[in-house]
């Protein structure tokens, strides 16, 4: 299959939310520390050339719901892809179908990570949005008429940008959408040594109808290990049929 390979990298309480007031707590911390440190530090264990979002994960980390300056009248821009940066080494990926993010810079800061903003767009979006996003210098990609077609975006992000291993790490009903569409090798978890209990925040996964249906998958354990704070990093291989092997 001629796509990155993907791994799921999170990191969750105890009760296995991704978000929530679990994380200001001192083992939450240290748990965001190992976290971090896994995928973004010095010595990291995941060597990716990319990190994947959703919108409205990068809504709350990164662009913060303002909406995009959009010139209604822009000049029609040119059919297809838009690669403003072919070789940024590292990228954060938005899967953004109906272009709603209000970007202010083709490059964002997560720690001391610096990305290339590249947007996953489908047909719907509009000529104004795409001429937002090239006035930005923000790379992006068509895959899909209306919704987002796995297949075609990654095998853009490997083709494209040269991206060899992609990670995945988006709000539970991205992360589930991809699994069940075999787009998922394995599973990276972080379990913090804490919880809040609300029933209000996501869950690391989430069914979401047809785009990412309650079908249930069994995964194999690859490794366990006590890190600081009392947390504990998982990695799970995938079991279902088709998975890339590594």
């Amino acid at each position: 299959m001629n796509r990155p390979y993907i791994f799921c990298h999170m990191m969750t309480s105890l009760d296995g939310k991704i978000m929530g007031d679990y994380m200001e707590t001192p083992e939450g911390e240290q748990a965001g520390s190992v976290f971090y440190d896994i995928a973004f530090g010095k010595n990291a264990y995941y060597k990716h050339q990319g990190w994947l979002s959703g919108r409205v994960t990068t809504d709350d980390n990164f662009t913060f719901y303002e909406k995009p300056e959009l010139d209604e009248n822009a000049q029609k821009v040119p059919d297809g892809d838009f690669v403003a940066q072919p070789d940024a080494g590292m990228y954060y990926v938005s899967v953004d179908p109906s272009g709603k993010l209000g970007w202010k810079s083709c490059t964002l800061t997560y720690g001391d990570t610096t990305a290339h903003v590249l947007e996953i767009l489908t047909e719907k979006v509009s000529n104004a949005y795409k001429a937002f996003l090239r006035r930005l210098g923000i790379s992006y990609i068509i895959a899909g008429e209306t919704g987002l077609d796995y297949g075609l975006a990654m095998e853009k992000l490997k083709v494209l940008f040269h991206i060899e291993t992609l990670m995945l790490g988006g709000g539970g009903v991205l992360n589930w959408s991809f699994i069940q569409a075999g787009m998922c090798d394995e599973i990276s978890i972080v379990i913090a040594a804490a919880a809040d209990g609300s029933t209000d925040t996501p869950a690391l996964f989430s069914a979401k109808g047809n785009f990412a249906p309650s079908k249930a998958l069994g995964f194999r354990l690859k490794n366990a290990e006590v890190k600081d704070g009392g947390s504990v990093w998982l990695r799970y291989k995938m079991k279902q049929e088709g998975a890339n092997a590594k």
